[in-house]
């Protein structure tokens, strides 16, 4: 029998069984910084025992010559003194150290021992006759440095001594050479002294650290936590939710942030509310008449052509306005998904706002309306001609549709250097401080009129897109019961002293538009 082949294990390797725990996305952030906060304090330990462990002899043997060298410029600065010796005497006495000083000749004139019969330089003065004292003193006098060091080997004691020698020039302009000895003790006792130490405050700092990780873990996550509970309940629909960020500066800007959120679907939640409302009984009202209509052509008005006449002119109207409908909302998503084209080019001013106002003689003959046109000086701009047009077309019928009694309206044109200004002003029942700020979102429409408005509350936020894809400035002033005025601004204007050819180009363009409409 042939031996089955071992199958691959899907148990996770070491590596990833470690990459794992300190994944974020396996554990909670309260558990996470509690983790990295442990892992710290035991880091700042292992480098505490390392320091301890491979620097702590090498550390003491560089404290002990840079003492040395220390005491060898203190006895420099004192070398003319007359209180030399007391100055020497204490010097030693306060670091443990042997001081001798000799002249170049190496001739002692002070000694201060502190370390006792041991000590090598001890030796050198009345014993040795001066053998390590000449060694450093030539070092010094052939040599560029002023101060030399070297280690000896103290069988005895089992340990090692440092001596420094230092050159010094006294005021007089004599030489002398002073010696420095301290004992470099073994740090092994010291050390294991030190181990101890570090053993229990090694104990005592994981506790601690274990604690206040956990305690530090869970303040911080704690608002965001409290974040997280409120965010399920906003997405179980519960609107009146209030997110809190506590006291980081982080969690409460996320927290606002949040609650901005929150307003903005609560209110486009409200809009869509309303634009089902509007948009159904504009859709209701066409389609019940259009039914109504057929209905009679069939059991009254078929065979009378006059009346079939009348009925089946009110049903071509009334599906022009379903159809007006649906493109006003094919256009607005287009706009708002960026998809809309602009076919831009140069045209006139004055053109444009005449072109415009032809298309209310009808009204302004029929229903008494006073739509007055305030040009200033003639300018070219840049722009989508045709719905720039359908802009203005949009808030001159937002006028008429809000004037009310006062049946007032002014287009006026305001040149502001590079830049022109279209007000169009009503004086009807104007816009609530309420209002403003939500005049042109989608599906927005006043309630105060007195006249029927047709329309599904479309017509501005249009307008609003067609302003933003062209990038020009517009807005809106009103007061409640006194008119509103709507405006836009052309920028990057141009006079038209040196443009006629462009001026003729056109007017040719816009009759050629007028006819083919």
């Amino acid at each position: 029998m042939k031996k089955s082949a071992k199958t691959k294990s899907n148990k996770p390797g070491f590596f990833q069984r470690v990459k794992n725990v300190f994944s974020p996305k396996s554990h909670s952030l309260s558990t996470i910084v509690w983790l990295y906060f442990t892992l710290f304090a035991l880091a700042i330990m292992l480098f505490m025992w390392a320091i301890q462990f491979f620097f702590l002899e090498s550390y003491y043997r560089a404290s002990k010559i840079r003492s040395a060298e220390e005491i060898c410029v203190e006895v420099g600065k004192e070398i003319d003194s007359p209180d030399m010796e007391d100055v020497i005497s204490s010097l030693a006495f306060k670091n443990g150290v042997c001081i001798v000083v000799t002249d170049s000749s190496g001739n002692i004139t002070t000694v201060e021992n502190n370390l006792g019969r041991f000590s090598f330089l001890y030796d050198d003065v009345y014993q040795k006759y001066g053998e390590s004292m000449y060694k450093l003193r030539s070092e010094l006098l052939e040599g560029d440095s002023e101060i030399v060091t070297e280690f000896y080997k103290n069988n005895r004691l089992d340990s090692d001594e440092l001596i420094c020698a230092s050159l010094i020039e006294s005021s007089s302009g004599d030489t002398y050479v002073v010696y420095v000895e301290t004992t470099i003790e073994p740090v092994t006792s010291t050390a294991t002294i030190f181990n101890k130490q570090l053993f229990f405050v090694t104990i005592i700092l994981v506790e601690l650290s274990f604690i206040m990780a956990m305690i530090f873990s869970r303040r911080i996550s704690r608002p965001i936590t409290r974040i997280t509970k409120t965010a399920r309940k906003f997405g179980k629909g519960d609107m009146d939710v209030e997110f809190e960020g506590g006291d980081y500066k982080e969690t409460q800007e996320l927290a606002n942030t949040l609650n901005n959120a929150k307003d903005e679907i609560s209110k486009v939640s409200n809009l869509r509310k309303d634009l089902v409302a509007n948009v159904s009984h504009d859709l209701r009202t066409p389609l019940t008449m259009i039914k109504a209509y057929a209905e009679m052509i069939r059991d009254l008005s078929g065979d009378n052509p006059e009346k079939r006449a009348e009925h089946i002119n009110v049903i071509i109207e009334e599906s022009d306005r379903l159809t007006a409908l649906v493109n006003n909302l094919l256009e607005l998503s287009k706009l708002e998904s960026g998809n809309a084209e602009l076919k831009t080019s140069q045209f006139s001013v004055h053109d444009f706002l005449n072109d415009v106002m032809k298309r209310y003689n009808i009204l302004i003959e029929r229903d008494g309306y006073n739509i007055e046109l305030i040009t200033d000086e003639d300018r070219l701009v840049t722009a989508d001609y045709d719905k720039m047009s359908q802009v203005l077309y949009n808030f001159i019928n937002n006028a008429v549709n809000y004037s009310g009694d006062s049946k007032d309206i002014q287009v006026k044109q305001t040149n502001k250097g590079s830049n022109v200004r279209i007000e169009i002003i009503d004086h009807g029942i104007g816009i609530s401080k309420e209002m403003l700020p939500v005049v042109f979102d989608r599906y927005y429409r006043g309630n105060k009129t007195q006249r029927e408005v047709v329309g599904s509350g479309i017509g501005l936020s249009i307008v609003k897109g067609i302003l933003k894809s062209h990038e020009l400035p517009f807005g809106v002033m009103s007061e409640e019961g006194k008119g509103s005025t709507f405006w836009f601004e052309f920028t990057n204007a141009k006079n038209t002293d040196n443009s006629d050819i462009a001026v003729e180009e056109t007017k040719k363009k816009r009759s050629k538009q007028s006819k083919n409409r």
